[in-house]
């Protein structure tokens, strides 16, 4: 079975890669999660990569896009990510549905698996379960990547899926990691190649590493989770997105960039969400 394949030129030497997650838009402009705008922390995050001082080569959009799934959600978030000007690639996530993210964010053709470049490829995997919380990758998704890392040995690897595939710190995200994230890194040690793994779904940063390979998740660009906490809880940081920069010879530079100077309102004693 062949899968979709984007190819990426640099503009230099380095790729440089932003990644946006967790957008959570809902059906119309203005609607918000937990009392905070997404559309307009949206336009905040996506600020800092017009305003940069070194433009990306790539977006990556990792998981819930959508709050509820709808075209209109979807379109603007399309619309946004087009405006950035460079390519830029989706996977879905628990509050996403895979047939209007395909036909409004992928213009009807499969969501890429594969982006490549000469010296990297960026592989996307979808752990999302319709109707679950948590992820789950399954044979079908662990034998994309494994046939993708074997046809291009050459080139390093950036994984990314939507939910964690190790815990995080978060007693009540835990829960919601990858139910099968052990037979997931068996196949990325088979692939000596494999620099990096990306994910979202956390809606905070953190930073690990497994079996060499660094492991990253990023801000929401909007509400952000209170890290450590046992029940789900609201941190006060604002809305971010990752930076990262993946040179010919394999080696990894990451960051994360946080809106700054916009005081965003949301509400702070909140249980939870759907």
């Amino acid at each position: 079975m062949s899968h979709r394949v984007l190819r990426v030129a640099p503009r230099g030497p380095v790729l440089r890669i932003v990644q946006v997650t967790d957008t959570h838009l809902e059906q119309h402009a203005g609607g918000t999660l937990l009392g905070m705008d997404t559309d307009a922390s949206l336009a905040h995050v996506l600020r800092l990569v017009h305003t940069a001082t070194d433009s990306p080569d790539l977006l990556l959009a990792t998981g819930d896009i959508a709050n509820h799934a709808s075209d209109e959600a979807y379109a603007r978030a399309r619309d946004a990510f087009d405006a950035v000007g460079v390519p830029w690639a989706w996977i879905p996530g628990n509050h996403d549905e895979r047939e209007p993210m395909q036909r409004v964010l992928g213009g009807g053709e499969p969501m890429v698996r594969a982006i490549r470049t000469p010296h990297w490829q960026v592989l996307l995997l979808d752990s999302s379960v319709p109707g679950q919380v948590g992820g789950h990758l399954g044979t079908g998704e662990l034998e994309v990547l494994d046939t993708l890392l074997t046809e291009a040995p050459e080139l390093h690897a950036l994984v990314c899926l939507h939910h964690q595939p190790v815990p995080v710190g978060c007693a009540w995200l835990d829960e919601q990691r990858v139910t099968d994230a052990e037979d997931f890194f068996a196949v990325l040690r088979r692939h000596p190649q494999v620099r990096m793994v990306l994910w979202g779904h956390v809606h905070q940063a953190f930073t690990a590493s497994r079996d060499g390979i660094a492991l990253h998740a990023t801000p929401s660009t909007c509400i952000q989770f209170a890290p450590g906490s046992a029940g789900f809880g609201v941190d006060e940081q604002p809305p971010g997105l990752r930076w990262i920069e993946l040179g010919p010879d394999g080696d990894v530079s990451t960051r994360v960039a946080r809106v700054e100077g916009v005081a965003f309102r949301f509400d702070r004693n909140s249980a939870g969400y759907l």
